[in-house]
């Protein structure tokens, strides 16, 4: 199970590194050209926001285990990213936009999951 746990980790660092880095670099007018209508909702600081979020979260899903330094922040990471991913999913149902909401349960699950594992029977 901690091997799977890792894999679901790493898979959603990649993930959440890769979405996040995307809301950062890009113009928010960008974003909403390519399909990330919800931007249009958020002024451009609170769609850097939380990109910066997503990549932090990453970076907490796997760094603190990996360097044996404070591995509790692994299923605060997982919880915060969970978190984030429900509010994602609210607002695309605010929207109508059921595609979206797949996805986000999807990834709401998997770092439940992960928090789960890493707060309880498998903790570090």
């Amino acid at each position: 199970m901690n091997v799977t746990l890792w894999i679901i980790a790493g898979l959603l660092a990649v993930a959440f590194t890769l979405a996040g880095l995307m809301k950062i670099a890009q113009p928010k007018e960008k974003l909403a050209a390519s399909g990330m209508g919800w931007t249009g909702d958020f002024s451009a600081g609170a769609v850097k926001a939380i990109g910066t979020l997503e990549v932090l979260g990453a970076l907490g899903l796997v760094l603190p285990a990996a360097l044996d330094i404070a591995p509790v922040l692994v299923p605060l990471a997982a919880t915060g990213l969970a978190v984030l991913m429900l509010g994602a999913a609210a607002v695309h149902a605010r929207r109508k936009e059921s595609q979206m909401i797949g996805a986000n349960a999807v990834l709401l699950l998997l770092a439940a999951v992960v928090a789960w594992g890493r707060f309880g029977p498998y903790a570090f």
